[in-house]
């Protein structure tokens, strides 16, 4: 399975493609079941790394806060990117996982979880799980939905 930006936290941890995340110290995992929170610590700042989208971002002038407003800018963004495919995979990796960021850091309960499929979603104090990575492939696709949408859906829940 080929995800780029777990290659690059590897590579700068001094990880192996062998080696196992572990979140949480919740039950064993059974089916459908997901992991314990990843909302602070090595997994967390993992899934903010989101280094394709920064440096895209960045090269169109738009700071990646944490916030709010940056997923508002970054649905302003021109997509240059959508003629190539691959392209658009990628960044749509990075926006679900920094959507996910901005949600689990400013909406109050929100936190990681790791489905044992490796799917990384959010799930909200009130028990919705988002599942943000489709979210950010539909967004740097086809544009919808926005960024600041989901986010706005999420802190209203």
């Amino acid at each position: 399975m080929n995800i780029p930006f777990l290659d690059y936290w590897r590579k700068r941890h001094g990880a192996s493609r062998g080696t196992a995340v572990l979140v949480g110290s919740g039950p064993a995992l059974g089916a459908g079941e997901a992991t314990g929170p990843a909302a602070a610590g090595p997994v967390a700042e993992l899934l903010a790394e989101c280094e394709l989208l920064r440096a895209h971002a960045a090269g169109e002038g738009v700071e990646l806060d944490d916030s709010p407003a940056s997923l508002e800018a970054l649905d302003q963004l021109a997509p240059k990117w959508r003629d190539d495919e691959e392209t658009v995979l990628r960044l749509g990796n990075d926006a679900g996982l920094y959507l996910g960021t901005v949600v689990v850091r400013t909406v109050p309960g929100a936190v990681w979880e790791i489905w044992p499929n490796g799917l990384p979603v959010v799930r909200l104090a009130s028990g919705r799980e988002i599942d943000v990575v489709t979210a950010g492939r539909a967004w740097a696709a086809d544009g919808a939905p926005e960024l600041c949408h989901v986010y706005a859906e999420a802190a209203e829940s």
